[in-house]
Parts: C-alpha cells; structure tokens; sequence
C-alpha cells in the first residue's frame, strides 16, 4: 500500500471521530462512533484471557470490532431503532465499494473480514456482533436518563440477548448490565419522587 492510499484510507475512516452517536458521554458531548470501536476492541482484548474465549481468534474478533462501523464514515450513525432497510443497504453499499478500491493485500483481508462478519456463522463473527450489541447497552447506562426516548426503557433489557445467547459469560455480562439498568432507572424514580414532595 502506497502512503498516500493509507492516507486517504485514513481519512475517511477519520469521519468516525466527528460521527455522533444516540448517547451522550457528558451533557455537551456525544459518543462518536470512533468512541464505540475503540471500546469495542477492547473489549475483546479483553475477553481474550477468559476460558471461554480461549479457542477463539480474538484478534480477528478485535479486527472486526475496529472496522464494522466504517460504513457510517459515509452515511453517519442512524440509530437502530430508526434504521430502515435502505439505510443498512446504503451503509453497506458504500462500504464494500469502498474496500474493493483498496489495493491488495488489504481488499481481500477486509473482504474476508466482511463476508464472515455478514454469515454470523464463526465463533469470531458471532463474539463481535454480541459485544457490539452489548457496547451500545453500557453506553446508554453512562448516559444520563433524561436523554433516554420512552422506547428505551423496555429496549434496553432486550437489546443484544438474542446475539449474545449462545455465551454463558456474555449472557452473564447483559444479566449485569440489566441490573445496572434497573438500579439506574429506580434512583431516578426516586430522585424524582424525592423532589416531587419537596
């Protein structure tokens, strides 16, 4: 690869650091989608030590975790909730059009990469499609629960079960994370009642 094709390859991917996301890390800050990635990856990095994690590639899973969300370098994020199918087909579109100008050997490890992140079949696709979902739950707790929507309360002790069902430890992570949710939700109520009476 010429510097000056990594460059540029870098500087779509460089869209991400200015592409916000639904939640909000501090009151005049959103998460970009740049913030989401690099979380993502490290959070297989640091699935890697745990037995069950043991016979996956994990840096495959980190490699996956880094470039799933390039598409958006494009389009911008679309929340999940408000997605349509021609969203998806857009991003995805821009996206492997994209990695196709790549030279070689680049195009045909991303290609890969893409292909076995779409099939959902290995144990590495299916590791980084969970952690995804379960990356997005933990953001949404940090933010405050003024910026959640209504739809949110009920969407957040749902989302990424299903993706995470075929692991007894990310299946205990989302247990954690819900009671996280709830205690959240009932300090609020109680703030709320509290200053309600007062």
């Amino acid at each position: 690869m010429m510097q000056e094709e990594l460059l540029l390859i870098l500087e779509q991917a460089g869209n991400l650091k200015r592409n916000t996301r639904h939640c909000w890390i501090d009151p005049d800050r959103k998460e970009s989608v740049a913030d989401h990635s690099w979380r993502l990856a490290l959070m297989a990095m640091l699935l890697s030590g745990e037995e069950e994690f043991r016979g996956v590639d994990m840096n495959r899973v980190i490699r996956m975790c880094l470039i799933h969300d390039l598409g958006e370098s494009f389009t911008g994020d679309i929340p999940s909730f408000e997605k349509q199918e021609e969203d998806r087909d857009k991003e995805e579109n821009l996206f492997w059009d994209w990695v196709e100008s790549f030279p070689s050997p680049q195009k045909e490890d991303w290609l890969a990469l893409l292909n076995e992140m779409k099939e959902l079949k290995t144990r590495e696709a299916k590791t980084y499609k969970a952690l995804d979902k379960i990356e997005a739950l933990i953001s949404h707790d940090e933010s405050e629960l003024d910026t959640w929507l209504p739809l949110e309360y009920d969407l957040q002790l749902e989302y990424g079960k299903k993706e995470a069902a075929f692991s007894p430890y990310l299946m205990n992570l989302h247990r954690a994370i819900d009671v996280w949710t709830k205690e959240k939700i009932e300090q609020k109520r109680e703030e709320d009642s509290d200053s309600y009476r007062g």
